[in-house]
């Protein structure tokens, strides 16, 4: 295969969360395959009245080291004149295609901008979703979805639900997995398993157990916690199984999202009065995310065999939280393609999901996992139960892992 150049245009890797790791993933895919691979990012990805800190200040390794990978931090959502830039800097490059991450529809209004004048110039666009239908969405996520999404015609989805979604939201248009002339491209693919992240054989599980309290089956929650995630589920039925069984614990990794900033701080109180205000004029209140407080369950009902690291995790650490754990709760109430779910699997760690948007398509019971029924407790419990008396074979997920690789994900976007 000729030598190419490619753009992987999202969060490059200073920021946080699974998109810049996703971002930097599949740059870094492509660059293993001997392509011409740059990251374009942000700057600042989102209004800067959301009283947020995106940047990962934590973390001490380097993604990209050993790779030729150049990254450009360009971006800014706040500065319109930003946005042309960015387009004519990556229109300097003549990339044979750029793949734009799509995962949060308020980054339409400058991706549009974006869009338009790079297809104008004649650069071939991909967006990857990572949703069509958004989680914790709104009437304007919604608009800003299709006014972005018009004017693309070359799609990567990670599920069949998605791509369902995506017809359901253009009905008039044609769309084929293979290139055909007059139609909208879709490369049905999936979600790969990080390989950003990895077990270190040299790490003590035992030692890092029993430092913690964690007891002989330990449950994991890792990542932001956010409403849809079901962390409040996840707690309540963690509590109904260790009233039956004195040997399981509860692992809870993650920042809250929407605390992440010194309450005291003026900026962070005007921030949030401000944002508050534009909420309540532009979005759904049907859910009030900012004051989602789950870990307050853990008082409430005095639960004694959970153990809490409420911060971002540093990159180098993530393996120690995975490592020490049997299985993974993803007890969602909306789930989008899961990068916990891929992580998981790198770490060979089963499943335990809920009935919800692709983990039917993902999930089998018995052989990476289990599901139970959504917002019900006394499934959830069960299915905790069964990961305990009917453990997962680590050699299935070991198979997941190696067909799930980001060089076959890469692979499929370029021979299309």
């Amino acid at each position: 295969m000729d030598k190419k150049k490619i753009v992987c245009f999202g969060p490059g890797p200073k920021f946080k969360g699974g998109i810049s790791n996703y971002n930097t993933s599949l740059a870094k895919a492509f660059d293993a395959l001997g392509h011409d691979v740059h990251i374009v990012s942000w700057t600042q990805q989102y209004p800067a009245i959301i009283p947020r800190e995106f940047i990962d200040k934590s973390s001490r390794s380097d993604f990209l080291e050993g790779t030729t990978i150049q990254v450009e931090y360009l971006l800014n959502y706040n500065n319109p004149f930003s946005w042309y830039n960015t387009a004519n800097e990556i229109i300097k490059l003549k990339p044979d295609f750029v793949v734009i991450q799509w995962a949060i529809a308020i980054q339409g209004i400058p991706l549009t901008a974006l869009v338009k004048r790079l297809k104008k110039n004649g650069v071939r666009v991909i967006f990857d979703l990572h949703f069509v239908n958004q989680k914790e969405g709104s009437k304007l996520d919604h608009q800003l979805l299709k006014r972005t999404l018009t004017h693309v015609d070359e799609f990567i989805t990670h599920s069949l639900m998605t791509t369902r979604e995506l017809k359901e939201l253009f009905p008039q248009r044609v769309f084929s997995t293979d290139p055909v002339p007059n139609t909208c491209r879709v490369f049905q693919l999936y979600h790969p398993v990080y390989s950003l992240f990895a077990p270190q054989e040299s790490f003590d599980v035992e030692a890092f157990k029993k430092a913690h309290g964690l007891k002989k089956h330990v449950f994991l929650f890792f990542g932001f916690i956010r409403k849809y995630k079901g962390l409040h589920h996840a707690l309540r039925a963690f509590h109904q199984l260790s009233l039956q069984r004195d040997d399981v614990s509860l692992l809870v990794c993650g920042e809250s999202f929407w605390n992440t900033l010194d309450e005291k701080k003026l900026s962070t109180k005007i921030k949030t009065a401000v944002f508050g205000t534009l909420k309540s004029i532009f979005l759904n209140q049907d859910e009030e995310q900012t004051a989602y407080r789950p870990l307050q369950l853990i008082d409430e009902l005095q639960m004694q065999q959970v153990a809490v690291f409420n911060e971002f995790i540093p990159n180098e650490n993530v393996h120690k939280y995975f490592q020490a754990s049997d299985a993974v709760l993803l007890f969602y109430e909306y789930a989008t393609p899961s990068g916990i779910e891929s992580l998981s699997y790198n770490f060979h760690k089963p499943i335990l999901a809920t009935k919800v948007g692709h983990f039917g398509e993902t999930i089998i019971p018995g052989v990476n996992g289990y599901l139970a029924e959504a917002e019900d407790i006394a499934s959830m419990v069960e299915v905790m139960q069964q990961s305990i008396e009917n453990p997962i074979d680590r050699q299935n997920m070991s198979a997941l892992t190696e067909k799930m690789s980001w060089r076959y994900y890469a692979e499929a976007i370029l021979a299309g």
